[in-house]
């Protein structure tokens, strides 16, 4: 399984790590610690170092409630970040995290190779057309409602069967765009309550029919705390056992705040299928 990054072609079969650089103020864990360039450039070379595949950055919060902010606001978030991390790492995989066609088009325009939806089109559907222009790699995330309303209350009748339909649906349509490369995402913690994210995890190979790449981010997310009954500092382990299991359903992609933990768990579980 590959996805093809301008022209390159990045071998899935062996799990990626995706970085998450989040130039918010507002993030759930780590907003507002990567506001200068020093900092940032202290984070992403900590992350490379560490073992990171690719590079995820982030101006708009997404997390349960976050506030709306303008395309500008999050442009002129971004923007800078990635001319910097673009100039100074020019071979390092560079997605950007955002549900906008204008901010994913500007961000393309300077050299970011993967965009990833959170929205999986569905706020800003032009973002396909972006996509399938510049022949990049589509994440697609599942999500219930927007950042603003997603926790309020989600319900499903079948859950695993509406979510492999919205991504049936999503992959048909983007297909039909032309988009070639893409990568889905169950969209933990968006729209779910404690146990939908269970019931997904339990559940993650279903996703398998797709016959896509998988992405799962559940780095240090309150289903871990809440579950553990700890804060988000303690919530480490937690993502580090729960990695591990996705590693074990042969998810191909662990998008982490924590590069060199997650790292450490594609290591042991490589080796141990090698044994």
């Amino acid at each position: 399984m590959e996805i093809n990054i301008k022209g390159n072609l990045l071998d899935l079969k062996k799990p990626k790590i995706m970085g998450i650089l989040n130039v918010t103020p507002d993030s759930f864990f780590d907003g507002g610690l990567y506001n200068t360039e020093k900092k940032v450039d202290d984070h992403v070379k900590k992350m490379i170092e560490d073992g990171i595949d690719i590079l995820d950055v982030g101006g708009y919060s997404s997390r349960p409630g976050a506030k709306e902010i303008s395309i500008n606001e999050e442009t002129d978030r971004i923007i800078p970040v990635i001319k910097f991390v673009r100039k100074n790492y020019p071979k390092l995989i560079l997605s950007v995290d955002t549900f906008r066609s204008e901010v994913a088009r500007n961000c393309l325009d300077i050299g970011v190779d993967v965009i990833n939806d959170i929205s999986a089109g569905c706020i800003d559907e032009k973002i396909l057309d972006v996509v399938a222009e510049f022949n990049c790699p589509y994440i697609m995330m599942h999500m219930k409602g927007t950042p603003q309303t997603m926790q309020i209350n989600p319900e499903y009748e079948s859950l695993i069967k509406e979510l492999l339909i919205f991504f049936a649906k999503r992959i048909l349509l983007a297909r039909e765009k032309g988009i070639i490369d893409i990568i889905i995402d169950p969209g933990f913690g968006f729209g779910k309550t404690l146990d939908h994210n269970y019931t997904i995890m339990k559940k993650i190979e279903n996703f398998k029919l797709l016959d896509l790449p998988i992405l799962v981010g559940v780095s240090r997310k309150s289903f871990i705390t809440k579950q553990l009954d700890v804060d988000k500092k303690n919530s480490l382990n937690g993502t580090t056992a729960l990695n591990m299991y996705f590693l074990e359903k042969n998810v191909n992609i662990l998008r982490v705040h924590d590069v060199k933990e997650a790292k450490e768990c594609i290591i042991l579980h490589e080796k141990i299928k090698s044994s």
